[in-house]
C-alpha cells in the first residue's frame, strides 16, 4: 500500500491525524488507537488493556449501551475493537456521508465512558469464561506457557487477556484509573480512509476532538528484557490425545534493521504472511517446514509466526505432530532445516518467490479502506509512517546473504524457549 493521497495533521490539543482521500467506493473507515496495550501493564493488573476495551462498549450518557451499535446497524455499517500488546483500537467503517456518526460517538468515549460497578462484575465473569475457553486448549496453554518462559522481565511475558489471578482481583478503580492514564488525545492517533475532504473532515475532526483536555504525561514504559543466555523448556501434560510441538526465538522489534530479513526468512520456513488486520497467510505448502514435517508424514500441520511490535517479540515455529511421532523427532528435524539455512543459505530462486508472496500477502492485507486505515495506524504506533512506505521497498533489498545471516545470528540454541504437550 503505496501511501498516496495522505494529508497529516495535528489538532489543537495534539492528536495527531491521518487521512488518506480514496474515491473507488462512497466508503470511509475511522480508526482510533491508544498507545496502550497489555505491554504497558504492571504485575497484578494484567489483562486490565483487554477488560477496559470491553467496558467502553458499555456507553456514555449520552449514547447508553447498545445504541450506538444499533446505529451503525441501521446505517449499514461495522464496527469493533481490539486489544494488543503495543496498542488498543477501535474502528467504525460506514456509508461515507455516515461517518460522522463514528466521530461524535469516539470522541463522546474516549473522555465520558461510565465504568460501573455492576458493569464491571457483569464483565469480569464474561472476560473470566472468555480465559477459561480458551484454556480448553492445550495449544493455546501451551502457546501462553511458552511466551511467558521465554520474557523473565519485559511484559510480553503476559498474556494479553491478563493471568486468572489478576482477573478475579482487578477493582473498577484499577480500571478507571487506567482508563483516565490513556484514552486522552495525547495518548492517541485518528486514521481515516476513503471517499473523503481532509479539509472538510480535520474541521469537523478539530470539532469532535480538539477541544477534549490534553491527559497526564503516560507512564513509561521501562522494562528491557535482558539477552537470553539459556535455552527454556517447557513441558505441558495434558488429556488432549494430539500432540503440540512450540519453538520459540527472540527476535526483533519492527523498526530494527533486520526486521525484513526475518520477515523473508519467516516466508521461506512457513509460509508468507498479511501481517493485516485479520491475519492471514497463503497456507503455501512450499515452504521448507511444510515439506521437512507434513510431506513426510511428521506432523499434520505446521507453521511460523513472526510480526511486527514495538520491542522484540517471538519468531515461532508450531507444530500439530501425527500419530506415533516424537518430539525429538520434530526437533530434529526443525533444527535440521534451519542448520541448512545456516550453512548453505537460500537460493536466489526460493528467495525471490518469498519476496513476491509477501508482496501478494500485503497487497490482499490493504485492499479494502478498512484495511488501509488498520495499517496506518497500526504502522505509526510500532514504529512509523516512514516504515510502512518504504515497507515494500525494504522487503525488496532483501538479500540471500541477509537471509543466512540472521539465520545464523537469532537462531542459536541459548537463544531458544522449547515446548512440549504430551499427551497423558
Amino acid at each position: 500500500m503505496a501511501i498516496e493521497n495522505l494529508t497529516t495533521t495535528h489538532l489543537t490539543n495534539g492528536l495527531p491525524i491521518l487521512i488518506k482521500e480514496s474515491h473507488v467506493a462512497p466508503v470511509a473507515s475511522f480508526w482510533i488507537f491508544y498507545r496502550v496495550g497489555s505491554r504497558n501493564e504492571l504485575p497484578g493488573t494484567t489483562g486490565i488493556s483487554h477488560w477496559v476495551e470491553h467496558m467502553l462498549f458499555k456507553g456514555t450518557e449520552r449514547f447508553p449501551s447498545g445504541e450506538f451499535d444499533k446505529a451503525v446497524a441501521r446505517a449499514g455499517g461495522m464496527a469493533n475493537g481490539m486489544t494488543s500488546q503495543d496498542w488498543t483500537t477501535y474502528f467504525e467503517t460506514l456509508p461515507a456521508e455516515r461517518i460522522d456518526l463514528a466521530l461524535e460517538f469516539e470522541a463522546d468515549r474516549m473522555v465520558n465512558t461510565m465504568i460501573d460497578a455492576d458493569e464491571v462484575e457483569a464483565e469480569r465473569t464474561v472476560i473470566l469464561s472468555e480465559r477459561e475457553g480458551s484454556e480448553n486448549s492445550y495449544f493455546y496453554l501451551l502457546s501462553e506457557e511458552v511466551q511467558a518462559a521465554a520474557f523473565r522481565v519485559h511484559s510480553y511475558h503476559n498474556p494479553i487477556i491478563g493471568w486468572k489471578t489478576d482477573l478475579l482481583q482487578i477493582t473498577r478503580d484499577d480500571l478507571q484509573r487506567h482508563y483516565q492514564s490513556y484514552y486522552a488525545p495525547n495518548n492517541a492517533v485518528i486514521v481515516m480512509v476513503g471517499d473523503l475532504d481532509p479539509a472538510v473532515m480535520t474541521g469537523k475532526l478539530e470539532k469532535h476532538f480538539g477541544t477534549l483536555p490534553v491527559g497526564p504525561a503516560v507512564p513509561l514504559m521501562r522494562l528491557h528484557e535482558p539477552e537470553q543466555i539459556a535455552e527454556q523448556r517447557v513441558l505441558l501434560r495434558g488429556s488432549d490425545h494430539t500432540a503440540y510441538y512450540l519453538h520459540a526465538f527472540h527476535g526483533v522489534a519492527a523498526d530494527h534493521p533486520d526486521f525484513f530479513a526475518l520477515t523473508v526468512l519467516d516466508a521461506i520456513l512457513g509460509g508468507a504472511k498479511g501481517m493485516g488486520l485479520f491475519g492471514g497467510g497463503g497456507n503455501n505448502r512450499s515452504n521448507r517446514l511444510y515439506r521437512a514435517l507434513v510431506d513426510t508424514e511428521l506432523a499434520v500441520g505446521v507453521g511460523s509466526g513472526f510480526r511486527p511490535s514495538i520491542d522484540p517479540d517471538l519468531f515461532s515455529f508450531y507444530v500439530t505432530l501425527a500419530p506415533g511421532v516424537s518430539h525429538e523427532q520434530i526437533e530434529e528435524t526443525i533444527w535440521a532445516e534451519l542448520g541448512k539455512v545456516q550453512a548453505q543459505g537460500v537460493q536466489l530462486a526460493e528467495l525471490e518467490k518469498a519476496i513476491k508472496q509477501t508482496k501478494a500477502q500485503f497487497a490482499y492485507s490493504s485492499e479494502s479502506v478498512t484495511h488501509q486505515g488498520y495499517w496506518l495506524g497500526f504502522s505509526q504506533v510500532v514504529s512509523s509512517l516512514a516504515w510502512l512506505d518504504q515497507w515494500l521497498e525494504q522487503l525488496t533489498a532483501v538479500t540471500v546473504q541477509d537471509v543466512q545471516r540472521v539465520a545464523q545470528t537469532y537462531f542459536t540454541p541459548n537463544r531458544q524457549t522449547v515446548g512440549w504437550y504430551i499427551p497423558e
